[in-house]
């Protein structure tokens, strides 16, 4: 048995550009409607067009995750983006892997830490656990595919490889 023992890393854009986009805002964004509203533009690329698709809006409500987390499989959608947004001001976790590989090796999985005002933005093929609350139920917007085609891959690790994620300080 081969055991990985991750430290989920505070969420960055930097960092998590190769699996996709970080959401939150920043410096740079347009005063509209009368001076009443930060439009905040272009936050993510929504890839959704792949076979006909068509974006879908939805929210999730997600029960916590017991920490540590044992990964013992991951999702990815090979014909579009997924976008998770918190609702509530609740951090999340966050566990990736390179897109478009057929296969995962342990050592190639990444574990992020959100701050709670940050979502992510899943490019199409990226590898990554279901979406990871903690410490409370927490509500997500989702933007993502509907349509027809095969849009969601499963990959199980062997059970002789074990994954485990850990929070600094918990």
């Amino acid at each position: 048995m081969s055991t990985l023992t991750l430290e989920a890393l505070p969420l960055t854009a930097e960092a998590f550009r190769p699996y996709g986009d970080v959401i939150e805002v920043g410096d740079r964004f347009a005063v509209i409607n009368r001076g009443t509203t930060r439009h905040y533009p272009d936050l993510a690329k929504i890839d959704v067009d792949a076979q006909g698709g068509r974006t879908r809006v939805s929210l999730y409500h997600v029960m916590p995750y017991d920490l540590p987390l044992e990964v013992a499989m991951l999702e990815r959608h090979p014909l579009s983006s997924q976008l998770f947004m918190p609702l509530d001001d609740a951090a999340f976790l966050v566990v990736v892997a390179a897109k478009d590989a057929d296969t995962i090796a342990p050592e190639a999985v990444r574990a992020f830490l959100t701050n709670g005002r940050q979502g992510v933005n899943y490019h199409a093929g990226t590898w990554h656990h279901p979406v990871i609350a903690l410490d409370r139920e927490t509500d997500f917007l989702v933007v993502d595919r509907s349509g027809s085609g095969r849009n969601c891959d499963e990959f199980h690790f062997d059970e002789g490889a074990r994954i485990t994620v850990r929070l600094a300080g918990r």
